[in-house]
């Protein structure tokens, strides 16, 4: 039976994987960051079609209806639909130099507005929702507990990722936005309740299940939406389908840090894409990213991209002898890769073995 194993759970696949990833906020660069997410998607992606034989259906969505969004544009004295499209095309373009590939479906959260609306509308016809002063609410007091984060954490991560748990108009702090009521310097649409926008968590609930269905194989994204944004995306999908798991297998990847601090505008640490591949091949940024657990948050040094420059060099090497004409190394690799995507362990193998085991890792890994 085909399986792969992600963060310790066994994944049973038949002949397709519904790969459904946060992508970006169209508001500002690259930077190592958010790229490590998507290639690390790129990587799950390529281990099902050549390891597998499964393959992958990948949803990237680009949440262009967002309250940073629009202060940015403010900011730029732009149109915020205008600003999003410069962005996402910087964005893409520094993907295709890293080799990632395009998605099967990038939706874009302003097309998705009518789906909202039937999203909140349904919530409300259940008791799962309510409205208030124009905007409808999810009742969301349970999603911390479900999602194993104590109630201090969770209020400061709410507050954090512009949850609001301080409104007045909700019935819990807990109680998140399925569409928010209209504000000032804001985009906005009608709607049952009068001018508004879709909430964050409501716009990928809405954009999954259109292009994906009822559920998903694997919910990829950074460590750091794994609450609120993906424990409310689950809680509010399986409340509209009651289909439960709404997502079998969670692909959290692990954080880049530089100076030991999460990457931010805001403390000038970010280390940008475009400015890594002036000076590196993609092949040395993409194996600086993927020669470790997928899952472990890490630290950007400077010297990571010299160890990564030798770890290709090496590979090539390897690919480059003819190998034994009885070898498992192929297999193992396969089977490395398909154990929670042990990238260092096939890496050790291939360099071994050499030959075909180290050209289909090559493949896998996008250093070609």
């Amino acid at each position: 039976m085909n399986a792969i194993v992600l963060a310790g759970r066994r994944l049973a696949l038949l002949n397709r994987a519904r790969i459904y990833t946060c992508g970006i906020t169209p508001y500002d660069v690259t930077h190592l960051g958010h790229a490590a997410t998507f290639v690390w998607v790129d990587t799950l992606a390529r281990v099902l079609r050549r390891c597998l034989r499964v393959e992958p259906v990948v949803c990237r969505n680009v949440t262009d209806v967002d309250d940073v969004l629009d202060s940015a544009a403010m900011r730029a004295g732009t149109r915020s639909d205008d600003f999003a499209a410069f962005q996402e095309f910087l964005f893409e373009g520094d993907m295709s130099a890293l080799h990632v590939n395009r998605p099967d479906h990038e939706p874009w959260a302003h097309r998705y507005i009518g789906p909202v609306i039937r999203l909140a509308e349904a919530l409300l016809e259940s008791g799962a929702a309510y409205e208030r002063s124009g905007t409808v609410y999810f009742r969301g007091a349970d999603v911390p507990a479900r999602a194993g984060v104590d109630r201090a954490t969770a209020l400061r991560l709410a507050a954090e990722f512009g949850g609001r748990p301080g409104d007045t108009d909700k019935d819990d702090p807990f109680d998140v936005a399925l569409w928010q009521a209209t504000e000032h310097d804001h985009q906005t649409w009608p709607s049952p309740w009068g001018q508004g926008r879709p909430g964050w968590h409501a716009e990928c609930v809405a954009m999954a299940l259109s292009v994906l269905g009822v559920g998903v194989d694997v919910h990829a994204g950074g460590a750091d939406l794994r609450f609120p944004h993906h424990a409310y995306h689950a809680a509010i999908a399986e409340t509209f389908t009651g289909v439960v798991p709404h997502t079998r297998a969670w692909f959290h990847v692990g954080a880049v840090t530089f100076g030991g601090a999460k990457m931010a505008k805001s403390t000038g640490n970010l280390v940008l894409i475009a400015d890594l591949l002036a000076k590196h091949p993609a092949a040395t940024v993409r194996m600086m990213i993927l020669d470790r657990p997928w899952h472990e948050s890490w630290d950007y040094r400077p010297e990571l991209l010299d160890a990564a420059t030798d770890r290709v060099r090496l590979l090539h090497e390897a690919a480059a002898r003819p190998g034994p004409s009885e070898s498992t190394a192929v297999d193992e690799v396969r089977s490395l890769l398909a154990a929670d995507l042990d990238v260092p362990a096939a890496l050790a193998v291939a360099d071994e073995a050499g030959g075909d085991a180290a050209r289909l890792l090559i493949a896998v890994l996008g250093l070609a």
